[in-house]
């Protein structure tokens, strides 16, 4: 009940936690009512101010300045119904008047002129500066075009004023004015501060997230981009007062190719429809939508269902022309206003943008892919092949085709590969007659069947039953080493996969297989020996060397297969039969002149010497097989070999080599349109190198790149792999809110219901990081949500302290998030966890936060901070002594400097410092390890015997030392801290 005083200023406290909204709005609506029944006007002052204030950050602009002329009345009749701070904002407040008329149509240009004169004069009556003035006259001169560059001189010229826009917000509308000039170098040069964070306010950078997104995509910086959507459009989204925000995201997803993420932000947005008190930021987001739709429509899904107002079912065309005729009749009614074309042309110059990328750009995130069907509207644009790109043309005459295809075939070439395609498309066509002169019909069947098995295999299936059918029509042909050659491939596939031309690795799935595998080659092997040319046998009018040669590959093969499946066990046997294959393997190409098989053989060694340690030999055994092929002119085979030198670069912790030579193998497969090099697995270990080298922008980039083409393959879970490296990469480049996008998006759409359920253990690691991350970002209460979710998840697994692990965690969230008595229920539910299933640190750390905060804010209990640390003190005292497993020292050193913390908060100083030294003494015994941790107590030891004690000499003898270890350890930034400390205390 609100009928006193006191019961509407709790009212109004409770108010201001709420998150801006609907519901906020429409209870400070209420309080103003409520405050205007008693005689204090400083209580509807305040009710009044937080009204203007909800309006101002949900959109509602015609209703804002009506609140603020009552206030204004108020502020004129008495103003001693105002404290310092409501007064300031009275001040502050002409300014949000100002845009709020500017954003409705309705509005005079003239009344929006008369006002800033009014707020002129209201300024120079109270003594104030007039730079915030002319920032009001360039916002509207920004708005109509009218008098630009003039409004910007008189603004810009003049120094800072303490009623001026904050700094953040100031470098915002001094890029958008060189935006909207098309200076995009400039715009992006005043945006740098903030977007290194040297400056920031509660909306910034991420309202300015949104608006660099169109600069930064036409001067090529798409990871900019990239970064700039992910944490910027998690910020705008769902607040109805970021339309225009929210409408620049969609242009982007539009821009970029990403029309699947675009209609995702669209639904997430869809109460956007229902905001209408910002006239000119509806326009803004539904030009922006318009930009999307159009794209959807000019692709072909025009009949695409989309989100859209309530009440009906929508399109993308009928929403498109929906919204298209609303806002060429707001683009028309603020021209009236204004005189100007300005906002008329800006719209349809926004409409008539066009994507900037040739491909879409991989964001990262997990994205429903677009479903619906195309309604045979325009056709997709057809992508440029690099520029550097071998493309192999396709002859018109088709037996021309024909021995184009095999030519290339004989070569390994893969530029065969399209060539193979359109053949295919000939004979299946209706009415197709076979030319004799081609070779048999069975023969052309047979190498097509051949074509379809290796492209099976390429695309993760097993082509057995397509080489099989190539085997008989060999045979029916009349090509018996063809037929053998087949054969031998069917042999050694159970279950392997192959590269272009070569059979790649792969495993039987058990001992008893590849047995099985054997019994069906060494027959083949014999009659291969038997059908050799020599002696008195004439060779076959078929015999090619290289049909042999892949009989002796296929037995390679099986024996490595074999050999990698025992390893690291593997018995005299196995390696005697693989080294007896390849031997022969090599033997017989050098015999037969067919490099590009002694070329493989090495390649299995290499590979086997890496599997083994044998790293050095690996190496040069790969590089060897690599200048055969380079030698013979056939570099296109290559690159499979540099992908497993790549991996062993990898695996002796040489990550930026690795990270070369996998873009090497990505360059030259580009280079001769390599349609079978698995472009999606390099990506991944590419951005995998690029994390572990330093190269973190790499990283993002190829992960980004892995994930989307997994998802669009149904590798869901090897996406959600990526994306989970990806985010620690983000976050190891400083853009913790990317990464937190990024998992948001996987856990978003990771349930059964999004047509790629995810593994349990898998989702649940990302949870878990997920939720840290949101911890990181002082997002306590949705990092509460996840931890809470997540130990519920965990809770039926058989390893019980990961349920202690995250109960721990969740606690301590909860904790942070203001919510007492869930942390509390919480906390014991992780130590009654422990005690089934101990999980120490995860506790510990979850105790020494309750203590710390405990002592912080308005109600201090020290009582309950040293009871938190007396249950750490005690629950560490029954781990078991292990400096392996279990560094004792850390953590009792941190439970004495967290009881420090909290007995100086209370000012028991001299108690306060004991504890911080015998948590020096503990963390020393950590040598190198404790130095950090040692750091922190020094400073924090001389804070308390500086200024608690007022014994300052102590300090400074204190940190002193502290700064001579720091410096031999190697702490700089540690060292640096406590010198400026130090030289404070000196000062005393």
């Amino acid at each position: 009940m609100l009928e006193t005083p006191e019961a509407v200023l709790d009212a109004l406290r409770e108010n201001d936690e709420r998150p801006y909204g609907l519901p906020r709005t429409v209870r400070a609506e209420e309080l103003v009512e409520a405050a205007g029944q008693f005689e204090d006007k400083g209580l509807l002052v305040t009710a009044l101010l937080e009204l203007m204030e909800a309006y101002e950050y949900t959109g509602e602009h015609r209703k804002s300045p009506v609140v603020f002329a009552r206030l204004l009345q108020l502020w004129d009749e008495d103003r001693g119904a105002f404290n310092e701070w409501e007064g300031h904002q009275v001040y502050w407040r002409f300014k949000w008047v100002t845009t709020s008329l500017l954003e409705v149509p309705d509005v005079p240009l003239a009344t929006i002129e008369q006002w800033i004169g009014r707020m002129r004069e209201r300024y120079r009556e109270a003594g104030h500066g007039m730079q915030p003035v002319a920032a009001m006259a360039h916002r509207v001169a920004l708005h109509t075009g009218s008098g630009l560059e003039s409004a910007y001189d008189l603004w810009v010229t003049r120094p800072r004023e303490r009623l001026s826009d904050c700094e953040a917000c100031e470098i915002r509308h001094r890029a958008l004015h060189h935006v909207l000039l098309g200076e995009d170098e400039q715009a992006l040069r005043i945006w740098a501060p903030l977007f290194a964070g040297a400056v920031s306010c509660q909306e910034e950078p991420y309202v300015s997230h949104a608006f660099a997104l169109l600069p930064l995509l036409r001067t090529g910086r798409v990871d900019e981009a990239r970064s700039h959507h992910l944490a910027g459009y998690r910020y705008a989204r769902g607040r109805t007062g970021m339309a225009e925000e929210v409408g620049l995201h969609l242009e982007f997803c539009a821009l970029t190719r990403n029309e699947g993420r675009g209609l995702e932000i669209l639904a997430e947005n869809r109460g956007l429809f229902e905001v209408t008190g910002a006239p000119k930021a509806r326009l803004a987001f539904l030009t922006g939508l318009q930009v999307l739709l159009g794209r959807l429509v000019e692709q072909g899904y025009a009949d695409t269902p989309v989100a859209g107002p309530p009440g009906r079912q929508w399109t993308a065309r009928t929403l498109n022309e929906e919204i298209g005729t609303e806002a060429d009749e707001l683009a028309a009614a603020f021209d009236r206003r204004n005189g100007t074309a300005a906002v008329g042309e800006r719209r349809r110059e926004r409409l008539e943008r066009r994507p900037v990328l040739d491909e879409p750009l991989a964001l990262g995130l997990r994205v429903t892919p677009l479903t619906g069907p195309k309604d045979g509207g325009a056709a997709a644009e057809p992508v440029p092949a690099p520029a550097t790109a071998h493309r192999v043309a396709v002859p018109e005459d088709f037996a021309e085709l024909v021995a184009e295809a095999r030519r290339l075939a004989d070569r390994g070439h893969p530029g065969d590969t399209p060539l193979w395609e359109r053949v295919a498309e000939r004979v299946a066509a209706e009415g197709y007659v076979h030319d004799p002169a081609l070779g048999p019909l069975d023969l052309l069947l047979a190498e097509l069947a051949e074509q379809r098995a290796f492209a099976e295999d390429e695309r993760g299936g097993n082509g057995r039953d397509a080489m099989a059918e190539a085997a008989g029509l060999y045979a029916r042909a009349g090509l018996p080493w063809h037929e053998l050659a087949a054969r031998a491939r069917v042999a050694c596939r159970p279950g392997a996969g192959k590269g272009h031309g070569e059979h790649g690795e792969g495993s039987a799935d058990e001992p008893a297989g590849h047995l099985a595998v054997r019994r069906e080659l060494e027959p083949l092997m014999e009659l291969a020996e038997r059908m050799l040319p020599g002696g008195d046998r004439e060779p076959d009018a078929d015999f090619r060397p290289d049909k042999y040669l892949v009989v002796l590959h296929c037995r390679a093969f099986a024996a490595h297969t074999e050999l990698v499946d025992a390893l690291p066990d593997a018995g005299p046997e196995t390696a005697a039969r693989f080294q007896d294959a390849v031997a022969a393997l090599r033997a017989a190409a050098e015999r037969r002149e067919v490099p590009h098989q002694v070329a493989a053989a090495h390649l299995y060694e290499a590979d086997i010497a890496a599997r083994t340690g044998r790293i050095e030999e690996a190496v040069e055994r790969q590089r060897r097989s690599q200048e055969i092929l380079e030698e013979t002119g056939t570099p296109w085979r290559a690159t499979r070999g540099m992908l497993l030198l790549g991996q062993i670069l990898m695996r002796t912790g040489r990550p930026g080599e690795a990270a070369e030579v996998f873009r090497q193998a990505m360059a030259r497969a580009a280079r001769y349109d390599d349609r079978s090099f698995p472009a999606t697995a390099v990506h991944a270990m590419l951005g995998h190198a690029c994390r572990h080298a330093g190269e973190l922008s790499g990283a993002v980039r190829h992960l980004s790149e892995a994930a989307a083409r997994m998802e669009r393959e149904g590798d869901h879970n090897g996406a959600a792999e990526c994306r989970l490296e990806l985010a620690d990469a983000l976050a190891a480049s400083g853009q913790p809110e990317d990464a937190v996008a990024v998992l948001e998006s996987v856990v978003r759409e990771g349930g059964a219901e999004s047509g790629g359920p995810l593994d349990e253990r898998l989702l649940a690691q990302i949870r878990l990081t997920l939720a840290r991350g949101l911890t990181e970002l002082g997002e306590h209460r949705a990092a509460a949500e996840e931890f809470l979710s997540l130990a519920d998840t965990v809770a039926g697994w058989e390893e019980q302290f990961t349920h202690t692990m995250v109960a721990a965690q969740a606690a301590a969230a909860l904790a942070r998030a203001g919510r007492p008595q869930a942390a509390g229920a919480a906390r014991e539910r992780a130590l009654d966890s422990h005690r089934r299933a101990p999980s120490p640190v995860p506790v510990l750390e979850m105790l020494r936060e309750f203590a710390d905060l405990a002592t912080r804010g308005e109600e201090e209990d020290l009582q309950a901070a040293l009871g938190h640390l007396a249950a750490a003190d005690e629950l560490l005292a029954g781990v078991p002594e292990d400096p392996e497993e279990f560094p004792h020292w850390y953590h009792a050193g941190h439970n004495h400097l967290c009881r420090a913390r909290c007995l100086a908060r209370a000012e028991r100083f001299e108690e306060a410092l004991a504890e911080a030294d015998r948590a020096d003494s503990r963390l020393a015994e950590g040598g190198p390890d404790g130095e950090a941790g040692r750091a922190e107590t020094a400073r924090l030891a001389a804070l308390i015997e500086g200024n608690g004690l007022e014994r300052p000499k102590g300090a400074v003898a204190r940190l002193d030392a502290a700064v001579r270890r720091c410096a031999g350890a190697g702490l700089q930034e540690a060292a640096g801290i406590l010198t400026a400390l130090r030289e404070d205390m000196a000062s005393r």
